[in-house]
């Protein structure tokens, strides 16, 4: 097939939790992948990581502008005896010459959030399945941008949400779809992770006190995710919690988003944080424009309500804060509990939540766990990795489409929206221009994406 066309609505699928053999539903099963990854950091060797392991699976072509990540990238291959691929680096736009000069079935996009809008649609344009790190984009303009690119050129568009494959998260889909929570009603999530550390490295820049942004010493994120707190309030990072709250409501498949409103507290943290590890540094009196804890509230056209949260200045142990409630019971994984009316052990008091994710653990992990074990973020890297990977085999949708990547990613300039004009509500564009209606919602209904 011609790498510019895949197929539509081609997944077959019952209702409950079928899972359908991908070799009677598809062809393609020997053939090979090629890939290119713009963004060979930290997250880029991951993925990098990822492809290695696979046979089918060539990896063509590296793209990066730093040394450093270059030559830990070409480690990778070397430990794994594996041939070099060819590498694109020199400035900004040599990951255009890399499209232009490759023939790539997908592109593994891993770069700082502000040049994924352009990087993802040129590579659609040349005819590339695009997997992208999140955020799709940093304006509300940038994201209909991408829908408009990914329809003009029927080229699918896929953020690499890993939280959305959790073994946690997916067992409770499965509690979900068989309706042991009754009706949902409400649901929350969010990004609580402490990155001061990311943010500000612990290693030694010019001034001796303590590499922080902007300095020589400062890598990873710390060269670029830290400016993000610095010139804007929002919600940065909305799709861990969010990208998995879609599927337990059907967003984007008979329920959309419908409007929004954001908050922030005040930003004291990262001050806080420099002044303990580098005592006296200038960068601790940065103005932090982002707040410490940045809460959003959504509605959906369902009626049901969402509370996400962005906390990630302040010392806290790492939590998604999901809560998914519903008329008949309630997950909470930060109680680590699960409580269901009628079937819980006592009344009023949380079971404990590996009780039910035992019994109800998703199909896909009961018949893939021993592939993901060792991936990244606890297994959950092999499978969104793979979901990927087998949408550009076999020519057909992906599982995580352009609609649901710029729904969870628009929370962003929504959020900042919101609070820079007072806290007012904000409008969530449909970008399915109303498809929503009639899609059905198959994510994780069968393993022919695995």
């Amino acid at each position: 097939m011609n790498r510019r066309t895949f197929v539509k609505d081609s997944l077959l699928t019952t209702a409950g939790l079928t899972i359908l053999p991908s070799g009677l539903l598809f062809g393609r099963q020997n053939t090979k992948v090629s890939m290119g990854f713009i963004g060979v950091g930290g997250r880029g060797r991951n993925h990098v990581r990822e492809g290695l392991l696979h046979d089918d699976v060539d990896i063509v072509a590296i793209c990066d502008i730093q040394e450093q990540s270059l030559a830990a990238c070409r480690a990778q291959f070397q430990k794994a005896g594996k041939k070099l691929p060819k590498e694109y680096t020199g400035g900004m736009d040599a990951y255009k010459r890399m499209i232009d000069a490759e023939k790539l079935d997908a592109v593994i996009i891993s770069t700082p959030w502000q040049f994924h809008r352009d990087q993802s649609i040129d590579a659609m344009r040349a005819g590339m399945y695009v997997g992208c790190e999140v955020i799709a984009g940093l304006t509300v303009q940038d994201h209909w941008d991408i829908v408009d690119v990914s329809e003009e050129t029927n080229m699918p568009y896929m953020t690499l949400e890993n939280v959305s494959y959790r073994r946690d998260v997916l067992a409770v889909l499965n509690m979900v779809r068989q309706g042991v929570f009754g009706e949902l009603v409400h649901l929350e999530g969010g990004y609580m992770h402490d990155l001061r550390g990311g943010l500000f490295n612990a290693g030694k820049g010019k001034s001796g006190k303590g590499a922080v942004y902007g300095e020589d010493a400062a890598v990873g994120e710390a060269q670029w995710r830290t400016q993000f707190n610095i010139d804007l309030q929002g919600d940065i990072y909305p799709t861990h919690g969010l990208g998995p709250l879609m599927n337990y409501i059907d967003i984007n498949r008979g329920n959309r988003f419908t409007n929004m409103v954001s908050f922030a507290s005040k930003s004291r943290g990262l001050n806080a944080y420099l002044d303990e590890v580098a005592p006296g540094h200038p960068h601790a009196r940065i103005n932090f424009k982002n707040g410490d804890i940045v809460t959003t509230l959504i509605n959906c056209a369902n009626e049901e309500t969402i509370s996400l949260v962005h906390d990630t200045h302040l010392p806290r142990p790492y939590s998604i804060g999901f809560k998914v409630q519903g008329t008949a019971g309630l997950w909470s994984d930060v109680a680590n509990g699960i409580y269901v009316e009628g079937q819980s052990q006592q009344h009023d008091v949380w079971d404990p939540a590996q009780t039910w994710l035992d019994k109800y653990d998703h199909p896909l992990w009961k018949k893939y766990a021993a592939k993901a074990e060792g991936a990244g973020h606890g297994g959950m890297d092999y499978f969104v990795f793979n979901a990927f990977k087998e949408a550009v085999k076999q020519r057909k949708p992906v599982p995580i489409d352009v609609y649901d990547s710029v729904a969870m990613s628009v929370i962003l300039p929504l959020s900042a929206k919101s609070i820079e004009e007072g806290n007012a509500p904000q409008e969530i564009p449909d970008f399915t221009r109303g498809q929503w209606k009639n899609r059905k919602n198959t994510f994780a209904l069968d393993d022919s994406g695995l």
